[in-house]
């Protein structure tokens, strides 16, 4: 089984690399307790989606780590990195193309049902047993899964988040819709571009994502429709989500919601790592991971 971790952001609210910050015991990364889990149940093929300035240091890093039965691969989200169909001008660019985009990055190497997450996320072991489960005994082509967390469990206190808010039937996705800016304020749930108020149990996506290769052809016909319109060639990315929501509204995929128990944590912002730190300390002093993790 394959595990892509998105690991290409830039920080920005973070204001370092949030994802090679050593938030761990012994200095670890947040990425490699999800790598960590992943190994444990049952993934052998690690794939990090990166900038290029990170891709040497990230493979010999991780190389020198995991096991020497798993296979490890590196690539580049590259801004250049267009359809063929496609030719602009990129020279005015300077954020990546955006989470989708990131996994289309990797579709050179991967040929079989994966699952996507982001490098500086933490969710939980009973999230990676549950992913798993799903893609070994999921038999639908058109069937893919997505990891749910509530939304109340998933807010920083130290500004507004990204989210994929979810609309659920049962176990089943019906939509979703990706808020750039929620925060918690006086205590409501506030979307602050509609002004709306969300319900604390809402399920949201945190890019946990169960798929096959065929996202990377519809990313593409998605790319290249997103590039047709000169107003998002400068800033607008392409998220997951919107990938997610438009396969479902055309009758390609059905999407399944697993629910998890585990703890949620990230690194949005500088001031989340404290408790990030405290927290993998506290796992690791309940033995639920080895100090140092790799031995």
């Amino acid at each position: 089984m394959t595990l892509l971790l998105m690991a290409a952001g830039s920080g920005s609210r973070y204001g370092k690399l949030k994802q090679f910050d050593d938030l761990g015991p012994a200095q670890e990364f947040l990425l490699e307790f999800s790598i960590h889990d992943a190994l444990h149940y049952g993934f052998d093929h690690i794939v990090l989606v990166t900038k290029a300035q990170n891709k040497e240091f990230l493979y010999e890093y991780l190389s020198k780590r995991l096991p020497t039965t798993i296979k490890l691969d590196v690539v580049v989200q590259d801004i250049n990195d267009l359809p063929s169909n496609v030719s602009i001008d990129t020279s005015e660019r300077v954020k990546p193309w955006g989470t989708a985009h990131a996994v289309w990055a990797a579709r050179h190497i991967i040929n079989t049902d994966f699952v996507i997450i982001n490098a500086d996320d933490y969710y939980g072991s009973q999230a990676f047993e549950s992913a798993s489960s799903f893609v070994k005994n999921n038999i639908s082509d058109k069937k893919y899964g997505i990891v749910g967390y509530r939304l109340k469990e998933t807010l920083s206190d130290h500004g507004s988040v990204s989210r994929g808010v979810c609309s659920v039937d049962g176990d089943h996705l019906v939509s979703i819709e990706e808020h750039t800016k929620i925060e918690a304020a006086n205590g409501e749930i506030i979307d602050e571009a509609s002004g709306r108020t969300l319900d604390p149990d809402t399920i949201v996506s945190m890019n946990f994502w169960i798929c096959n290769t065929s996202i990377f052809d519809y990313i593409e016909t998605y790319f290249s429709n997103f590039l047709q319109i000169p107003e998002n060639l400068e800033k607008s990315e392409i998220y997951l989500p919107f990938v997610a929501q438009e396969m479902m509204a055309n009758g390609l995929i059905d999407i399944d919601v697993i629910s998890s128990d585990s703890e949620w944590f990230g690194v949005t912002y500088y001031e989340d790592k404290a408790e990030a730190v405290t927290t993998l300390q506290n796992l690791t002093d309940k033995k639920q991971y080895p100090t140092p993790l790799w031995t």
